[in-house]
């Protein structure tokens, strides 16, 4: 194991909890659901769906997803790339943006 794997892993231990995987899996199923169910509401609440939010708010939800369903990537840089620490804060500013 390398020392980037062990830090990572050691950034991630917190977060291995139970409850904030179900929070993770309900944002990213909430996100999802309200993208399908009506576009144009949704992307009018949160300001629209520009070049830098519609991509975060894909990898913010499948990372979310990763994260929820327990699964961890061999290779250090996966884990690093669907990180759940940039991903869940995006999901809970966009969830912010459309109930607030």
């Amino acid at each position: 194991m390398s020392n980037i794997e062990r830090a990572i892993k050691a950034v991630h231990a917190p977060l291995m909890k139970l409850p904030l995987k179900l929070l993770a899996i309900a944002m990213a199923v909430a996100v999802a659901g309200l993208v399908m169910w009506e576009p144009h509401q949704f992307a009018e609440a949160i300001g629209g769906f520009n070049p830098v939010i519609a991509p975060l708010m894909i990898w913010a939800t499948c990372s979310a997803m990763v994260f929820g369903m327990s699964f961890v990537p061999h290779r250090w840089y996966w884990q690093l790339f669907f990180s759940p620490i940039i991903a869940l804060p995006i999901l809970i500013y966009i969830l912010g943006l459309y109930f607030l």
